[in-house]
């Protein structure tokens, strides 16, 4: 499977939010604690894309991770980078 090749279907609003919007409800449900998340610790190699589309089906989906993770620009995040891998239906329950 292709990192981009599967849609998720538990954002069926994900056109009608910008990341203006987004990324504030995301770092704020991290925050208080209404999005739950595991950490990792970025590899040599590991990208944010691929990581998403392994966690939640959709590489698509990395500006997720990055925004729970205040990371500004994802290609240039290094090895050893600490990331937060929030749970989906969290998100989608913060951004609704």
């Amino acid at each position: 499977m292709r990192r981009y090749e599967k849609a998720t279907t538990i954002f069926p609003f994900e056109n009608r939010y910008g990341v203006s919007y987004s990324i504030p409800k995301i770092r704020a449900g991290i925050d208080n604690g209404t999005i739950r998340f595991r950490q990792a610790s970025l590899k040599e190699g590991e990208r944010l894309d691929v990581i998403a589309a392994i966690e939640y089906g959709d590489g698509k989906l990395a500006w997720i991770i990055a925004a729970a993770s205040d990371i500004g620009f994802i290609p240039q995040t290094p090895p050893g980078t600490l990331i937060r891998i929030p749970v989906l239906q969290d998100v989608a329950r913060v951004l609704v």
